[in-house]
């Protein structure tokens, strides 16, 4: 069982001792952001009672969580689309890698060949210019 933490911490002017298996860095950070949020809404309206601005300050944490909870969940979608068109990406290379190296070997076969037949032109000139000055 992980160790418990026992944390003095001042929340709108009051100090709580809060326990929790976190680091104490962690808790403190914790109450701080509380603190800064129950200041704001009482800055806002200083008639409020701190209970008043207890629940409003639980709302705000409420709203601020399901907002970033919502984004964790359209991001790891936005993240679960581009892995997808990565690998689609992926494939499409590989299928244009070996699309290139058919065409790359087609073409050094083609060169061959084009070689072969310049050589037998070039044997074939070479014949008619001598058949052509024997009957001279």
């Amino acid at each position: 069982m992980a160790e418990k933490n026992k944390v003095d911490v001042r929340i709108a002017g009051k100090d709580y001792t809060l326990v929790g298996i976190e680091s104490e860095e962690y808790i403190q950070k914790v109450a701080l952001y509380i603190d800064r949020k129950m200041n704001e809404i009482m800055r806002m309206n200083s008639k409020l009672s701190t209970s008043m601005a207890s629940v409003l300050t639980a709302i705000n944490v409420a709203d601020d969580y399901f907002k970033a909870h919502e984004n964790v969940i359209s991001l790891s979608k936005e993240l679960k689309s581009a892995k997808e068109e990565i690998e689609r990406l992926k494939e499409e290379n590989r299928r244009l890698a070996d699309e290139n190296a058919i065409i790359s070997n087609k073409n050094t076969y083609f060169q061959l060949e084009l070689a072969k037949r310049e050589a037998e032109l070039n044997e074939v000139r070479s014949a008619l210019e001598k058949s052509t000055r024997a009957r001279i």
